[in-house]
C-alpha cells in the first residue's frame, strides 16, 4: 500500500525530503507558507551569497593596480540593480524546485498548516479555502525566523533585521551590527565592501563565539575586520536606541553574559548610524502549527523536541531542521540531512542522523570554515591534543591570486594521529573543508592527508603542507 506522506515547509529540508520520499514511492504532500526555497533560498544562504559576489566584484575593481591593470574606474554598488540579481537567482532556484515537484508529482500547495494529528493536517490555502490533507506520516520541516530585541524593535526602516539588509534601496553610510555571529559578521563584510562605515556589538567576549569555531580563528577574524576597519565592540549588548534626525543613537552597556568584562567595556558608550541592523539569534516558527493540541512535545523556548531518528514525542510526526533550534546543527545542509533520514525512516528504514561530523562555513572576508572539535574542545573530552597550522601566504596560489591572509589549522590526537577537527580561514575555505569533513567521517589520520597528492598550485595544498608538519 502505498504511504503518504505530508510535509509542512519548503526548505531545504522539507523540499529533500519531499524528493526523497517520492523516489521511494510516496504520495507526497508538500506545504509552504510563503516561498519554495524557505530561509535559505529566499532570505538566507542564497541572498546574502549573491550580495557576496556582488561584493568582492567591487572590492576586484578597486584593487586593479594590484593586478597590473590600469584605467580609471568609479564603480560602486547599484543597491537596486544587486537586489534585482539577488531576486533573479533566487527565482531561477525557486522554479527549479518547482519543476522537481512537478516531475517526481509532488502535491505543492501554498498555505498556513496546522496539525492534527498523523493522519490529518489542515491547511488554509493562499486562496483562502481551508482544506483537508490525509496521511499515514507528517514531517515538520518549518524552519526559524529572526529573534527580535526589546531593546531595540525592528520598524524595518531604521532598525533592521537581515531580511530587510537584503532589500536595501542603498547602502548606509554608518552601519551598526548587532550581533557578531555568522549572520551579523557576514553581512557586516559585505556593506563594508559596499562603502558602509562598520560597527558591530557583541556580547561575548569574541567574533563568531560559537562553539564550532576555534578561539584562534574568532582572533584573525577580528583582526582582519580591524583591517578592513569595521570597529568591533566585544563584551558589550546594545541597551536602549534613540531616533536622531540623521538616524539612530544605540546606547552600549557591559555586557550581562560574562562574569567579567574588560575596563574599556564597562561604561557605557552611545553609537550613532544611519541603520541599525539587528541579528541576534533565531526563533521557531511553530506558532499556529497546533503542536500541544497534536501532542508534539516542544521544550521551554518552542523548539521542537526529536530523537536521533527525527521522531518527535508523536507516532507518525518527524521534525527536521533550524525548527529543532540550537540542541542540534541550524545549517541548511544538517536540514538536507535530516530530510533524508525522516523521509527514509517513514518509508520504514531505520536510518539514524548524526551531527559528530558537521562542517559549517561563514561568508565573511576571509571566509571560516571548520569540522570536528576545536583545540579546546579535543582537550575537555581527555585527548592528548596536538596542533599544527600552515599560513595562506605561504602557498604560491594564494600568492597569485592577492589573497594571502589565512591559516589552516589541524587539531589531532598526539598519540595515535588521529584527525580531531580542522578549521580553516582565507580564501575559498568553504569549499576547501570537504576534504577534512571526509577525512574525519572516514576515521583517517593526519598522516593520510600529508600522503595525499594535491594539485599544484592550489589553495588546498594548506592541508597537505599543515599535515606534513605532523
Amino acid at each position: 500500500m502505498t504511504q503518504k506522506i505530508t510535509i509542512i515547509g519548503g526548505g531545504p529540508g522539507g523540499y529533500t525530503a519531499a524528493f526523497e520520499a517520492a523516489k521511494g514511492g510516496a504520495e507526497v504532500t508538500l506545504i509552504e507558507a510563503a516561498q519554495m526555497g524557505g530561509t535559505c533560498l529566499n532570505w538566507g544562504c542564497i541572498p546574502t551569497k549573491t550580495f557576496k559576489s556582488s561584493a568582492e566584484a567591487l572590492e576586484t575593481v578597486h584593487r586593479l593596480k594590484e593586478f597590473g591593470l590600469s584605467g580609471e574606474c568609479s564603480a560602486a554598488a547599484d543597491m537596486p540593480a544587486v537586489v534585482a540579481r539577488k531576486d533573479k537567482v533566487a527565482g531561477t532556484l525557486r522554479g527549479g524546485l518547482e519543476k522537481t515537484c512537478s516531475k517526481l508529482k509532488v502535491n505543492l500547495m501554498y498555505g498556513k498548516a496546522k496539525v492534527v494529528s498523523a493522519n490529518l493536517v489542515r491547511v488554509h490555502t493562499s486562496e483562502g479555502e481551508e482544506q483537508e490533507i490525509t496521511g499515514d506520516k507528517v514531517i515538520i520541516a518549518t524552519g526559524s525566523r529572526n529573534l527580535n530585541l526589546p531593546s531595540l524593535p525592528v520598524d524595518h526602516k531604521k532598525i533592521i533585521s537581515s531580511d530587510d539588509a537584503l532589500e536595501l534601496d542603498h547602502v548606509p553610510e554608518r552601519l551598526l551590527v548587532v550581533g557578531g555571529g555568522v549572520i551579523g559578521s557576514e553581512l557586516a563584510c559585505i556593506f563594508q565592501s559596499f562603502g558602509s562605515k562598520v560597527t558591530i556589538v557583541e556580547g561575548l567576549d569574541r567574533i563568531l563565539p560559537l562553539p564550532s569555531i576555534d578561539r584562534e580563528i574568532s582572533k584573525l577574524m577580528q583582526r582582519e575586520l580591524k583591517k578592513r576597519k569595521i570597529s568591533c565592540e566585544v563584551c558589550r549588548t546594545a541597551v536602549k536606541a534613540e531616533y536622531t534626525d540623521s538616524g539612530v543613537a544605540v546606547t552600549l552597556g557591559p555586557s550581562p553574559f560574562l562574569d567579567q568584562v574588560p575596563a574599556a567595556a564597562e561604561k557605557e558608550k552611545v553609537v550613532e548610524a544611519d541603520a541599525v541592523l539587528v541579528s541576534v539569534g533565531r526563533v521557531p516558527n511553530t506558532e499556529g502549527l497546533g503542536l500541544a493540541e497534536a501532542g508534539v512535545e516542544t521544550d521551554a523556548k518552542g523548539w521542537i523536541i526529536a530523537d536521533e531518528y527525527c521522531r518527535t514525542s508523536q507516532p507518525g510526526i518527524y521534525a527536521i531542521g533550524d525548527v529543532l533550534g540550537p540542541s542540534k546543527v541550524m545549517l541548511a545542509h544538517a536540514a538536507v540531512m535530516e530530510g533524508l533520514v525522516a523521509a527514509r525512516n517513514c518509508l520504514g528504514r531505520n536510518e539514524v542522523m548524526t551531527y559528530d561530523v558537521m562542517p559549517s562555513a561563514v561568508f565573511t572576508s576571509p571566509e571560516v570554515a571548520s569540522v570536528g572539535m576545536t583545540e579546546e574542545q579535543a582537550a575537555e573530552q581527555g585527548w592528548n591534543v596536538r596542533c599544527v597550522q600552515s599560513q595562506f601566504r605561504e602557498l604560491g596560489k594564494a600568492q597569485a591570486m592577492g589573497e594571502i591572509s589565512g591559516v589552516f589549522k589541524l587539531v589531532v590526537d598526539a598519540d595515535s594521529g588521529k584527525l580531531l577537527g580542522a578549521h580553516l580561514a582565507g580564501a575559498h575555505v568553504s569549499d576547501i573543508i570537504a576534504e577534512p569533513t571526509l577525512a574525519l567521517r572516514l576515521g583517517a589520520a593526519g598522516k593520510d592527508i600529508a600522503r595525499t597528492i594535491h594539485a599544484h598550485p592550489t589553495l588546498a595544498e594548506g592541508l597537505f603542507e599543515a599535515a606534513h608538519m605532523l
